[in-house]
C-alpha cells in the first residue's frame, strides 16, 4: 500500500516534494481496524522472530521535535512482548562515549538475533545535530556518510532486517503541537525550551535530512518518508510497513521452528525410550 514513500539509492531528495499531510485519501474512521489487524499480525511475526532467532530487527525513527516518535513507538509496538523488544533513545554522548568513534555506543545497543530494537534518534544524529551547529568540522561530518552505509551494509549482511522512518512533519504542524503542550496542563511536563531554540534552524535540518535521505538510502538500508501531521495515518503508515517488510520472513522462521521442533521431539522420544528400558530392567 502506497501509505510511505520508499527512497531510491542516489537519488536527489527534496522534502517539498513529499506533502506531510498526506493520508492516501483514507479517513480516521478507516484506520482502527486496519490497525488492529496489523497489531496482530506484527505480534505473531515478533514471536516467530524470537523463537527462529534467524534475524534481528532495527528500526530507526528519525523527524523534527514533535513529528511523533515516541508515539509511534507507544501505538505501533503495542501488541509486541517486550521480552524480545527494546528501544533505544539517544541522548547527548557521554565523556566515555565521546572518547569512542561516533559508532561505538550505537553499535553496542543493536539488536541481537531474535530480538527487536529500536532507536528513538540514532547515529544520524551526527550528520543532524552536529551538521547544524558545526560540532564538527565539515569534512568530518560529511565522511560519516560512509561510515553510516558500512556500518548498516554490515548489520544487514549478518541478518538484520532494517527500517529506516523519517517522521516528515510541516512546521505549521509543529507549531500546532508545541502550542497543546503549553495549553493542557497534562502534557506541560513535556515542553523543552531546547524544542522551541531548535525551531530557528528549520530550514537548516531539512536540508540536512534531505542530504542524509538521498546519501544513506540504500538496498538494504532504505529510508521511508512518512506522513506524520495526522498521527493516526503515521501509526498506520509505520505499522503496515514494517509487517510487509516482515511478512515474507514468515515461512522461514516457521520452517526453522518446526525443523526444531522435530529434533526436540526425537529427543524427547529417545529420553521416553530409555526410562522405559531403565524401568522394565529392574
Amino acid at each position: 500500500m502506497d501509505y510511505v514513500w520508499k527512497l531510491n539509492s542516489d537519488k536527489k531528495v527534496s522534502l517539498k516534494d513529499f506533502d506531510p499531510s498526506y493520508n492516501a485519501k483514507l479517513k480516521k474512521d478507516d484506520a482502527p481496524s486496519q490497525v488492529d489487524k496489523l497489531h496482530r499480525e506484527l505480534g505473531e511475526l515478533q514471536e516467530l522472530l524470537y523463537a527462529a532467532g534467524h534475524n534481528a530487527v532495527l528500526i530507526v525513527l528519525q523527524g523534527m521535535d514533535t513529528s511523533g516518535k515516541d508515539g509511534t513507538i507507544s501505538h505501533v509496538m503495542s501488541n509486541v512482548n517486550p521480552q524480545g523488544c527494546h528501544v533505544t533513545s539517544f541522548k547527548a554522548p557521554t565523556s566515555e562515549e565521546m572518547a569512542h568513534d561516533f559508532l561505538w555506543r550505537v553499535h553496542a545497543n543493536t539488536p541481537a538475533k531474535g530480538m527487536l530494537g529500536i532507536f528513538n534518534r540514532s547515529h544520524y544524529e551526527d550528520v543532524l545535530i552536529v551538521r547544524v551547529h558545526n560540532l564538527l568540522p565539515e569534512a568530518d561530518w560529511k565522511a560519516n556518510y560512509d561510515h553510516i552505509n558500512n556500518f548498516e551494509k554490515l548489520l544487514a549482511g549478518t541478518g538484520t532486517i532494517i527500517l529506516k522512518f523519517f517522521l516528515h512533519i510541516s512546521k505549521d504542524e509543529q507549531a500546532e503541537r508545541l502550542q497543546a503542550r503549553e495549553e493542557d496542563t497534562a502534557k506541560r511536563w513535556k515542553i523543552n525550551a531546547g524544542d522551541y531554540k531548535e525551531r530557528n534552524y528549520w530550514d537548516d535540518y531539512q536540508q540536512a535530512y534531505e542530504d542524509l535521505l538521498e546519501k544513506c538510502s540504500t538496498e538494504v538500508a532504505p529510508w521511508y518518508i512518512v506522513p506524520a501531521d495526522r498521527k493516526w495515518f503515521r501509526n498506520l503508515a509505520v505499522a503496515t510497513t514494517i509487517v510487509e517488510t516482515l511478512r515474507p520472513y514468515r515461512k522461514e522462521w516457521e520452517k526453522a521452528l518446526e525443523a526444531r521442533g522435530k529434533v526436540a521431539y526425537d529427543e524427547l522420544l529417545q529420553y521416553r525410550e530409555g526410562l522405559n528400558k531403565s524401568a522394565k530392567s529392574k
